[in-house]
């Protein structure tokens, strides 16, 4: 009951100095007009106020970089509002890189078991996980087409509707075209990398519909003419969903 009263309590506003080092801190608020630059200091502030940080092992997170974080899971947010972040209340740091375990069952019925590394996650009705040091490496390389924030919060917006398949929550006239747009540009994609040809996007892209949105979301925020070139029409609506890309 104590949690639920807080989150209703409205959050205090950034610090001014506390936000003017995190958008030093973060290239992709450099290029944010003063709205939406104020737009983003209130979902921050709202995202630090509603969301438990809880970084592992001996990794330490200050102030300004929990500030940092919270700037970026709201940077695809400033369209969408605040309803983006319904649905999960922890984001999970890890220091670096991280080992989970898979397990899945084959056509044959035997039972395969093994590790992946992953850089970040969002489990469907659960935290949101990163890694620290990439989450840096996106920074120091803010256009070289990552970004996995925004990759990760592109899956927790995907899911909001109750299903993860690379069509967040719109309405139905959009929803249509943008379907079937995503799915044009995802067959071409998966056509591509299965003729063993080079990909305009990371081939990751083709593993599933809903990586080919939040493979897409990286590029929008991180390489938008290479996105604009190559999917024309992807990029056309995640312009008009997230709004204008700050390095457009």
């Amino acid at each position: 009951m104590f949690e639920w009263l807080r989150r209703l309590r409205r959050p205090d506003p950034i610090d001014p100095q506390l936000w003017r080092e995190t958008r030093n801190a973060v290239p992709w608020l450099h290029a944010l007009d003063a709205e939406r630059d104020a737009r983003l200091g209130g979902l921050a502030a709202r995202f630090l106020h509603e969301k438990t940080i809880s970084p592992i092992g001996e990794l330490s997170l200050d102030g300004q970089q929990r500030c940092m974080l919270a700037a970026l899971c709201c940077l695809p947010l400033l369209e969408f509002g605040a309803e983006g972040l319904h649905g999960w209340s922890q984001l999970i740091v890890y220091p670096e890189a991280f080992r989970v375990q898979r397990s899945h069952i084959d056509a044959a019925g035997v039972l395969h078991e093994g590790h992946d590394e992953l850089i970040g996650e969002a489990w469907e009705s659960g935290p949101l996980v990163l890694s620290w040091a990439d989450v840096l490496a996106d920074c120091e390389s803010p256009r070289a087409g990552f970004c996995v924030a925004a990759h990760e919060i592109a899956h927790k917006l995907d899911v909001l509707d109750g299903a993860l398949d690379g069509t967040p929550p719109l309405p139905r006239p959009w929803q249509r075209e943008w379907a079937g747009d995503f799915q044009q540009g995802y067959d071409r994609l998966v056509a591509e990398v299965e003729a063993g040809r080079e990909t305009a996007i990371d081939a990751y892209a083709a593993e599933a519909p809903e990586e080919f949105f939040a493979v897409a979301t990286e590029y929008h925020f991180s390489d938008p003419a290479l996105l604009r070139e190559a999917m024309p029409q992807v990029a056309a609506h995640l312009r008009r969903f997230y709004g204008r890309s700050p390095f457009a």
